[in-house]
């Protein structure tokens, strides 16, 4: 089973996830950050990974830690659910529309943590949501999941409709990087010998 769980506990959040990379979609997520909550589970969704979260984070500043820390955790949990990477896809990309918006997303789990981000949005908030925060997600989510991650707006007019592309961009990349390749059949997919 390609599955983890594990808490992390700081001053500032307590949370706890679950993952399985082989499931269907299944997604229970609760931050006490309402648009996040809907991004994950489009993050769940579209990738086909379960996924449970749990943060209860220092809102009364702001969301920021919570976000921030959601993202270490769910890279961490991704990293270690991958495991030792044998026989993946390893790279996934995906150009996902959304009415008007339209979000391209490339990753490999190359084991080299980077991020290329060019995603602007037109509005500072998405409803009480900083937009900023979308970037700071998936910043900590590549990172900790060790991987590199390139999302890019192509098009777009509307902030929830270009987060929302994003996510689910991202989820679909993923559910092909993570995806079991039957020509591989538990070789390491790189010429290195190790990821």
């Amino acid at each position: 089973m390609r599955t983890a769980s594990l808490t992390r506990k700081t001053n500032e959040t307590d949370i706890s996830v679950e993952v399985n990379l082989d499931g269907t979609g299944a997604h229970d997520c609760a931050t006490g950050v309402g648009f996040f909550d809907h991004m994950l589970d489009q993050l769940a969704r579209h990738s086909l990974i379960d996924m449970t979260v749990r943060c209860s984070g220092d809102r009364h500043i702001d969301d920021h830690h919570s976000v921030e820390d959601v993202g270490i955790a769910l890279g961490q949990a991704l990293a270690q659910a991958v495991g030792d990477k044998r026989g993946i896809r390893r790279y996934g990309s995906c150009l996902l529309p959304m009415d008007e918006s339209l979000v391209r997303a490339a990753l490999d789990l190359s084991g080299r943590p980077f991020l290329v981000w060019k995603v602007a949005f037109p509005t500072e908030k998405i409803g009480a949501f900083d937009t900023e925060l979308v970037r700071e997600f998936f910043t900590a989510f590549a990172m900790n999941a060790r991987m590199t991650l390139n999302v890019a707006k192509l098009d777009g007019e509307n902030s929830h409709h270009i987060a929302e592309s994003a996510f689910k961009a991202v989820a679909r990349a993923l559910r092909e990087a993570v995806e079991e390749d039957p020509r591989q059949k538990g070789a390491l997919p790189s010429t290195k010998g190790a990821l």
